[in-house]
């Protein structure tokens, strides 16, 4: 009889969730253990540990002040947070980091089947940094170079066939004049005959010229930068009126206050009626 209302107590206390505790402690109290009654005692202990009525927290277990609940009170709170995650976060920073991986697989550090792919992003990036770094160097050093117009002006081609033997030609080149002469053989004997130890700037007609027959030097008066009259002077070559500076037949200075010779360009013969200068 006992063994039976103790299966009934049991049964009625499944619908009568607030006194679990005490029915299921008067019950236990009286089963022995032991022999035929240890069935008894396995199954209520097998009906209290897995029935989801006496874990669930919407039947009110837990409630009572009791010591005898099944649900604590602190374990429900853990498991249902009070506050959303973000906030959470924010409130209790922490350098933790949990990755949700529920839904991908992640690969650890350092896989293998993946240094192809990041060899060649890493050599592809450092690619087109340094084509971007070549090209920013180009254009900086090509910016400090001359333009075309610049080139072009930097060099003069000059036909000679029409200047006649006697007569002097001015020609316009990096926005100075130059001098073309064609020298006759009494030009040329009179250049040679000078002394150099008369010549205020010593200088052998020879190293001016690298045809005997032409003569080309910038007209530019050494002393302040005037354009000297041709085929005047008191030596035959070039005079300045500004100041009364005067050059022979080879660009010397002669007289006046001019301390040099007339400049000497670069140039060149392409053919024998071909000048290029610069």
């Amino acid at each position: 009889m006992l063994r039976v209302a103790a299966v009934r107590r049991l049964s009625s206390s499944l619908w009568r969730p607030t006194h679990v505790a005490s029915s299921s402690s008067s019950a236990l109290a009286h089963c022995p253990v032991g022999g035929d009654d240890y069935g008894i005692y396995s199954f209520n202990s097998f009906l209290f540990n897995s029935h989801p009525l006496f874990h669930s927290p919407s039947r009110g277990f837990g409630s009572g002040s009791g010591s005898g609940s099944i649900s604590p009170k602190n374990e429900r709170r853990s498991s249902i947070p009070e506050v959303p995650a973000t906030v959470a976060a924010k409130k209790s920073p922490t350098p933790k980091i949990v990755y949700d991986e529920h839904n991908h697989e992640r690969y650890p550090v350092g896989d293998p089947s993946k240094r192809a792919f990041a060899y060649f992003v890493l050599t592809g990036g450092r690619f087109v940094y340094a084509s971007l770094l070549r090209l920013l160097v180009l254009k900086f050093i090509l910016s400090m170079s001359a333009s075309k117009d610049v080139l072009a002006l930097a060099s003069l081609e000059v036909d000679l066939s029409s200047i006649e033997p006697g007569t002097t030609v001015t020609v316009k080149w990096r926005g100075k004049p130059v001098f073309i002469r064609r020298r006759t053989e009494a030009d040329v004997k009179m250049a040679n005959s000078v002394e150099l130890g008369s010549l205020r700037d010593p200088q052998k007609d020879s190293e001016r010229v690298k045809n005997p027959e032409w003569l080309i030097v910038v007209g530019v008066c050494t002393h302040l930068g005037c354009i000297p009259l041709p085929n005047a002077g008191d030596f035959g070559g070039w005079f300045c009126p500004c100041h009364g500076s005067h050059y022979d037949i080879s660009g010397r200075i002669r007289k006046g206050p001019a301390p040099y010779n007339l400049e000497v360009p670069t140039y060149t013969f392409l053919d024998h009626n071909k000048l290029l200068i610069g």
